[in-house]
C-alpha cells in the first residue's frame, strides 16, 4: 500500500515527526537553560547550546555512548589543549602551528561527515582553551569546569527531551520506505581537506588575534560563533557557506535584539525561558521536515545558536542599565564583524583555491 500523500498533502506521519522535533527542541533547549541560569556555575551558557545543538540533528533518540562521545570529545579537545600551552607561550610559531593542525583535523572530521555537535564542541574547546590559557591559567581553570559541568548538563537534558517527547510510532511500511532511501553521498578526500582548509582560514586568522589579546576571557562568546561558523561552512559550497554565515547572524542577531529589549523591560528567568521556548518553536518549524532538515535548516539552527549566545552572556551580567547595552552592542558588533571577515576569508579562500570541476568531454 502507497504512503505518498497527493500531491500539495503533506503526510500525516510526517507532520507528527516534525511537530514532535520542534517541541523537543524548544522545550529542552529552554528547560536546560532555565536550569543552568538557575544555578548559574561559570560559563553555564554552554549548556543550552549543547542540548540544541543535539536536538537540532535530526536523528532518533541518541544512545547513551554517544553522549558520552560527545563530553569526552569536549574533555579531550579542553585538557588535551593543555599541551599547547607551553608552545603558544614561550615559542609562539610552534603553539600557532600545532593550533592550527588541531583544529584543522576538528573542521576535517565533519567535513567528511562526522557528528557537526562533535566537531564544533572539540574547535571550540581547542579555541577556548589557547586563548584563555594564555592570559590566565587560573581562568582556564575556572573556565575548564565550567565547560564540563555544562556539557554533562546538557547532554542530559537532551537525552530527558528525547524521553518526553519521543518521535511518534511509525507503521511497518513507513519503515520500510525510510529503510529504501539512499544512502548519504561519500565525501571524497580531497573535497573533505579542501572545506577543511576553508574553515580554517575562517577560524584561525581570529584565534590568532585571540591568542595576542589580553580580553580573550571576556570574549569567549565571540570565540564560540567564531567556532561554529567554521563548522557551518565544512560541508557547504561556498556561495552556500557565505550565504548560511551572513544568515545566521542575521536572523540570530535579530532574535537577541528583541529578547533582549523584552528583557530590559521585565528582567525576570521565567520570561527568558519562555522567549527561548518561543524562538525555539519559530526556528523549529523553520530547521525541521519529517524526518530530515528542511533545505536550510542548518542555518536557522546556527541562527537559534547565534541568538543563545548573543543573550545569555548579557543575562548573566545581571545589569539591564547602560553598561550592559553597551556590553551586548559590543558582542553584537563583534558578531557581525566576525561574519563580515568569514564570508571575505571564504572569497579569497576561493580565488585562491578554486574547485575543481569534473572534465565533461
Amino acid at each position: 500500500m502507497p504512503i505518498d500523500a497527493a500531491p500539495g498533502v503533506v503526510p500525516e506521519y510526517r507532520l507528527a515527526i516534525t511537530n514532535a522535533r520542534i517541541l523537543r527542541l524548544a522545550f529542552g533547549t529552554a528547560l536546560s537553560l532555565w536550569f543552568s541560569q538557575a544555578v548559574g556555575w561559570s560559563v553555564s551558557y554552554i549548556a543550552p547550546i549543547i542540548t540544541l545543538l543535539l536536538l537540532a540533528t535530526p536523528m532518533p533518540r541518541p544512545k547513551p555512548k554517544f553522549l558520552l562521545v560527545v563530553v569526552l570529545a569536549l574533555a579531550v579537545s579542553i585538557f588535551g589543549s593543555f599541551v599547547f600551552l607551553p608552545f603558544v607561550l614561550h615559542q609562539m610559531l610552534v603553539g600557532f602551528l600545532l593550533v592550527a593542525l588541531a583544529l584543522f583535523h576538528s573542521f576535517y572530521f565533519s567535513a567528511r561527515g562526522g557528528a557537526a555537535v562533535v566537531g564544533t564542541l572539540v574547535t571550540v574547546g581547542i579555541a577556548i582553551t589557547v586563548a584563555i590559557g594564555t592570559v590566565s591559567v587560573d581562568a582556564l581553570l575556572g573556565v575548564a569546569a565550567g565547560l564540563m559541568v555544562g556539557a554533562i548538563v546538557g547532554v542530559l537534558f537532551a537525552y530527558v527531551s528525547h524521553l518526553l517527547v519521543p518521535d511518534p510510532e511509525e507503521t511497518l511500511a513507513q519503515q520500510t520506505a525510510a529503510a529504501e532511501k539512499p544512502k548519504p553521498e561519500v565525501i571524497p578526500l580531497a573535497v573533505a581537506r579542501r572545506n577543511a582548509m576553508r574553515s580554517l582560514a575562517i577560524v584561525l586568522p581570529i584565534t590568532f588575534w585571540f591568542l595576542i589579546s589580553a580580553a580573550s576571557a571576556s570574549n569567549m562568546a565571540v570565540m564560540i560563533k567564531v567556532s561554529a561558523m567554521g563548522q557551518e561552512a565544512a560541508n557547504q559550497k561556498a556561495g552556500a557557506a557565505a550565504k548560511s554565515l551572513i544568515m545566521s547572524t542575521l536572523i540570530g542577531g535579530v532574535g537577541a535584539v528583541i529578547g533582549w529589549q523584552i528583557l530590559r523591560i521585565w528582567p525576570s528567568l521565567t520570561l527568558y525561558t519562555l522567549l527561548i521556548a518561543l524562538a525555539g518553536l519559530i526556528f523549529g518549524s523553520r530547521i525541521f521536515v519529517g524526518r530530515g532538515l528542511r533545505e536550510e535548516g542548518a542555518t536557522w539552527s546556527y541562527g537559534f545558536l547565534t541568538m543563545i549566545i548573543l543573550l545569555a552572556p548579557a543575562v548573566l551580567d545581571g545589569d539591564y542599565g547602560s553598561s550592559a547595552d553597551v556590553r551586548f552592542n559590543d558582542r553584537l558588533m563583534m558578531f557581525i564583524w566576525a561574519t563580515v571577515y568569514g564570508v571575505a576569508a571564504i572569497h579569497v579562500f576561493e580565488a585562491f583555491w578554486p574547485r575543481h570541476r569534473p572534465n565533461t568531454r
